[in-house]
């Protein structure tokens, strides 16, 4: 490219004037510029004047803000004790588990009568012992392959017992002290051991003969003390039939309601009306006897009693007094074994 020159430019030219930093003054003065001559004039830069301004949004009106009511204070709250947990109610259920769980142990078994006194080994349960005994569980002896029972009318008219006599006799209870001299031989006692219970040498011979006459096969018995001092004896007689050993309970070992012979422990006795209960042993005569006072120095009991063809003599004596619990429980366990 070729750069043309002016040829008629100025030799020597003028320099041009600076621009001036004086502020520039409108030649047409506002008239109000009086009344505004205090307010001092702000210069304003040229290149910022020449920089378009972008418009203000407009604002919208903010709308009026109601009164807040005012708020009443909370009044302060007391913190909450903690609960107790209640022991009394953790103990007494934990002892109702201990009661259910023993009373589903002793249900499993096959048990006659009163033989435990549960409750009272269950803890906060117990109860103050009435007299009972804790006897082990009673099960009867297995009967000969087909042999009926004492009481089936149909098939055994003779009432007899099939079952081993020496293992319906009720065995001694807990924490008692066995009586030696009823062991007898092989289980089975001589007929002289029984007849020593009575007083009379006149009484023991009448009484011997009579077991004689009728038949007596054989006697098993059983004895024991308990700590309390209370002295028991059962006696098992057996003869051929049941009607047999009905005639000797009601003609000779008591008559018109007690006992024809005097026993060692024991004179006057009257029938104890209040016992037993006739829906618990419904198939065994049972005649129960209670001393008369004065008594002495040891009060007795006896019971006499027929299931089939066997005769039960019992005996209970203690000193200071024969209480009637133990002495009822123990018939009672007795007669449902020959029941």
């Amino acid at each position: 490219m070729t750069t043309e020159t002016n040829t008629n430019a100025d030799p020597n030219p003028e320099p041009e004037p600076e621009p001036s930093t004086d502020p520039v003054t409108d030649p047409d003065p506002d008239p109000n510029a009086n009344a505004n001559a205090d307010q001092t004039p702000v210069p304003v830069p040229v290149a910022e004047v020449a920089q378009p301004v972008e418009p203000v949004p407009a604002v919208e009106p903010v709308p009026a803000v109601e009164p807040v009511p005012a708020v009443e204070p909370v009044p302060a709250v007391e913190p909450v004790p903690a609960v107790k947990k209640d022991r009394r109610l953790l103990r007494a259920t934990l002892r109702w588990v201990a009661a259910v769980a023993v009373f589903g142990v002793v249900g499993t078994g096959t048990a006659y009568g009163i033989t435990r006194l549960d409750r009272t080994d269950v803890p906060g349960l117990a109860t103050h012992s009435d007299g009972r005994w804790t006897y082990p569980v009673l099960v009867k002896p297995p009967l000969p392959s087909g042999s009926p029972g004492p009481n089936d009318d149909a098939r055994n008219l003779a009432g007899t017992h099939y079952a081993d006599l020496r293992k319906l006799v009720l065995p001694a209870p807990k924490g008692a002290t066995a009586d030696a001299s009823l062991k007898g031989t092989d289980g089975w006692l001589p007929t002289k051991d029984f007849l020593a219970e009575f007083a009379s040498a006149d009484d023991r011979k009448e009484l011997g003969q009579t077991l004689l006459d009728r038949g007596l096969r054989h006697i098993t018995a059983r004895g024991w003390t308990t700590p309390d001092g209370t002295h028991t004896r059962i006696y098992l007689l057996q003869f051929d039939t049941a009607a047999v050993a009905e005639t000797i309970l009601n003609g000779k070992l008591m008559s018109q309601a007690a006992p024809t012979y005097a026993l060692r422990d024991g004179d006057q006795f009257e029938l104890d009306g209040k016992f037993p209960d006739p829906a618990r042993i419904e198939h065994v005569l049972l005649a129960p006897y209670t001393e008369l006072k004065p008594y002495g120095a040891r009060q007795a009991r006896q019971a006499y009693l027929a299931s089939g063809d066997t005769v039960g003599v019992i005996i209970q004596s203690r000193k200071g007094g024969m209480p009637a619990v133990p002495f009822e429980q123990t018939v009672t366990l007795q007669s449902e074994l020959l029941d």
